[in-house]
């Protein structure tokens, strides 16, 4: 059998019956591959230095950058920052919505020595007097200056609900108090109860304008006597107002109502 020595068939037999994990026998095993890789460096090398001539020849010359790098870098001086000025007088303010005549104090000299006009009457109608003539700007948006810092003084109304016994003038009826129990006799519809008899207590507000409000029954006798009662005082006529320091003022009052059926 013809062997190849670039094959690995005839390491096979040399190597028969041998330790293959020695060195020797990795070697030769990769002998064919490193001659392949030594080829190609060594075929590589060979058209680089062929070519190197070609190369160097299309690189650019040194010559021709030469003005580029004598261009000679010149300093610019910038203009200085102008400072903001300090100590500048303020902004004049804007001209007045009227126009503005200066007030000239009348002092009586000679004719010779008056420097200043006295501005006529008529010319300071629809004008204001201050202390120099200053034209207005019709267009300027009118304000107004808050005048004084205090707080008025509030007066609040007193609707504090007096007891009769301590009020100077106690609330009353038109015509007395007799006039208020005829009333109460003759709208009061007493329950058709057999000798049905008793009081019925009850507390009201007369108010400042003599109505009768928050009107509540203390006792009664049943049969619906406190309601019949309220009902009654609801439709009263307006009772005359207490008073307190001159002023009408609010106050409760009590009052028994007595019931008696027909026998």
């Amino acid at each position: 059998m013809k062997l190849d020595l670039l094959k690995n068939q005839w390491l096979e037999i040399v190597f028969e019956g041998r330790n293959k994990k020695y060195g020797a026998y990795d070697l030769r095993k990769s002998v064919t591959k490193n001659s392949f890789k030594a080829f190609l460096i060594g075929t590589f090398i060979f058209a680089l230095a062929v070519s190197m001539p070609k190369i160097l020849s299309l690189l650019p010359k040194a010559s021709e950058n030469d003005d580029a790098l004598n261009v000679k870098i010149t300093t610019v001086k910038m203009p200085p920052k102008d400072k903001p000025k300090d100590n500048l007088p303020p902004p004049p303010p804007p001209p007045p919505k009227v126009d503005q005549v200066k007030f000239v104090k009348p002092v009586v000299a000679k004719a010779d020595e008056v420097v200043e006009e006295i501005v006529v009457v008529k010319d300071l109608k629809d004008k204001k007097i201050g202390a120099e003539t200053i034209k207005g700007d019709p267009d300027a948006v009118l304000t107004v200056e808050p005048v004084g810092t205090g707080t008025a003084a509030v007066v609040e109304e007193d609707n504090t609900v007096y007891n009769t016994a301590g009020i100077e003038v106690k609330p009353d009826f038109p015509g007395g108090m007799d006039k208020f129990y005829q009333y109460v006799g003759k709208n009061y519809r007493t329950p058709e109860e057999e000798g049905l008899k008793g009081k019925v207590y009850v507390t009201f507000v007369v108010e400042k304008d003599g109505s009768l409000t928050d009107i509540k029954v203390l006792r009664d006798i049943g049969y619906g006597t406190g309601k019949e009662a309220i009902r009654v005082l609801k439709a009263a006529p307006k009772w005359n107002p207490g008073e307190q320091n001159g002023k009408k003022v609010r106050c409760t009052f009590s009052l028994p109502i007595n019931i008696q059926s027909a026998e």
